[in-house]
């Protein structure tokens, strides 16, 4: 199976669970065994991506800003990049330039989804019951990208994820090693960086580094 094939499900659940004027928001980056996946809630209105007429990439946090601060903090964004995103407002990011940003996120050798594809108008909570209508989808993926780590961000993910309560302040670098699909991953539950997390986005990158350190 590819990841193209998992798009078609997205799309009926954006249906179910998402802003009926909105698209669902995909995933992006290197798809084929990257060093760590990062995995956020759901997307949102933000997005640019996600309105009627946008024919390139439904990668998450186009034509957003503060978590670009967290991929350039970790070294996983050029300079170049980060500073024309800080430069952009949100409708002012193009197809090319969303491409630009994503050949720099393979380059790098990262893969950014979000646990739940269905787009909301505002970052409003979802219930567990919606995250959980994604949890098979979101195995599939996995299985085909196979990352070497996976960041899980927040509580809520953390938990639907790993299938027990997680409090992140409680696991900070522990590695969760969980099988998916028969195949072994490890996973890390991290401080979730932006929106309401934005005032933990320090222990998020100190967390991410040590991740990569201890994977070198």
């Amino acid at each position: 199976m590819k990841l193209k094939e998992l798009e078609k499900e997205y799309d009926k659940l954006q249906i179910k669970y998402g802003d009926k004027n909105l698209d669902s928001i995909y995933n992006g980056g290197c798809s084929n065994n990257p060093d760590i996946c990062f995995v956020f809630m759901n997307p949102t209105g933000k997005n640019v991506a996600s309105y009627d007429g946008w024919k390139g990439l439904k990668a998450p946090w186009i034509g957003t800003k503060n978590i670009w601060n967290l991929f350039y903090n970790l070294n996983l964004l050029d300079e170049n990049i980060y500073t024309k995103i800080k430069l952009l407002k949100g409708k002012e990011w193009t197809e090319e330039f969303a491409e630009e940003v994503y050949d720099k996120v393979k380059k790098h050798k990262y893969f950014i989804t979000n646990l739940a594809k269905c787009t909301q108008i505002d970052a409003r909570p979802l219930p567990d019951s919606v995250y959980k209508e994604y949890l098979k989808l979101f195995k599939q993926e996995i299985s085909i990208v196979k990352p070497k780590n996976i960041v899980l961000f927040g509580n809520q993910v953390s938990s639907i994820v790993l299938d027990e309560k997680i409090s992140v302040s409680q696991v900070r670098k522990k590695c969760f090693i969980q099988k998916v699909n028969g195949k072994k991953y490890k996973f890390y539950s991290v401080f979730y960086p932006v929106g309401n997390g934005r005032f933990n986005i320090d222990k998020s990158i100190e967390d991410i580094r040590w991740i990569i350190n201890q994977n070198k």
